[in-house]
């Protein structure tokens, strides 16, 4: 097994850029009564310490949240993502930075259910910790959460192989998050042969990749490998924060591969890339990109509208 670890990278600029779109897809999702179910291929642990060994080592959250922290004119597009963390640091002081699974905890609802998936031993037994301590916080503040065990199911698994079994779900609405460390080269692969299969099972769900943008051979050519796959429509947005370093392989921005976005998506990102640009840019050569397209049709069934 790989020993890639999140929280040497928590909150750093690829993760701004994953989680508000995250955001933007859930909230969306949730304007139906209709049951969502969230699916984590890769969850992590969930909850990060800023202020500890790990996070502290190359401090990359200071290349991402830490420039959005002390801001204090927050575009609309940012104001549910900062509330999130705000409300996890009430102090002021920014002492924890959330993953993945956690801002979907905090948006979705009681009828919502949430299933995550981590292989890593360490990893997966922090996951289930902090989402004890989520269920107790909320139980404290008065919240009756249906949580661990129904609302709430995590499993220390491959999420690329687990995936298989929870498609389609009952409700016939999903959001499925795939964000491997792509420590291991192969994790590319293991992308496209995931999205193929589960498209082909369950085509109206949504699905969120996250990729990074890198100097590799094979992180270059995967943008137009998802763009190939069978599907409906697509959304991909990037953003790149400096030139390439000189070593040749240091994250330098990130991508986000949207199948089945929301219609209201494309119009949200075109107002806060921008944005994001001038807040989170290390030099004159930062960008943002933004396409939509659609990949071969898939065949649907009557259930899957």
């Amino acid at each position: 097994m790989f020993s890639y670890r999140h929280a040497f990278h928590a909150g750093n600029h690829a993760d701004v850029l994953k989680h508000v779109v995250l955001l933007e897809v859930l909230q969306y999702a949730c304007q139906k009564e209709a049951a969502v179910f969230y699916i984590d291929t890769h969850a992590g642990a969930a909850l990060y310490p800023l202020l500890k060994a790990e996070a502290q080592k190359n401090r990359e959250f200071e290349s991402g949240i830490g420039r959005l922290w002390g801001q204090s004119d927050i575009p609309a597009e940012l104001q549910a993502y900062m509330k999130i963390i705000r409300e996890l640091n009430p102090d002021g002081v920014l002492r924890y930075y959330p993953g993945s699974p956690y801002f979907a905890e905090s948006v979705l609802r009681d009828q919502d259910r949430l299933r995550l998936f981590e292989l890593h031993s360490t990893e997966s037994r922090i996951l289930a910790e902090n989402f004890n301590k989520i269920q107790m916080h909320a139980m404290s503040n008065g919240q009756k959460r249906i949580s661990r065990g129904k609302r709430v199911m995590i499993e220390k698994k491959d999420g690329f192989a687990a995936l298989k079994s929870q498609l389609p779900p009952l409700s016939r609405r999903a959001v499925i998050l795939i964000d491997p460390p792509y420590e291991n080269k192969q994790d590319y692969r293991h992308v496209i042969e995931a999205l193929s299969d589960a498209v082909k099972r369950f085509s109206s769900g949504t699905y969120i990749v996250w990729y990074p943008i890198l100097q590799r051979p094979e992180a270059r050519r995967f943008p137009d490998r998802l763009k190939s796959l069978p599907g409906n429509e697509w959304l991909e947005v990037t953003l790149t924060v400096s030139q390439p370093v000189p070593d040749r392989f240091g994250l330098y921005g990130s991508g986000l591969f949207v199948i089945n976005p929301p219609w209201t998506l494309k119009a949200r990102m075109e107002l806060l890339m921008p944005r994001l640009v001038s807040l989170l840019g290390q030099d004159g050569s930062s960008e943002y990109s933004l396409l939509t397209g659609a990949g071969k049709p898939v065949k649907r069934t009557k259930e899957d509208d």
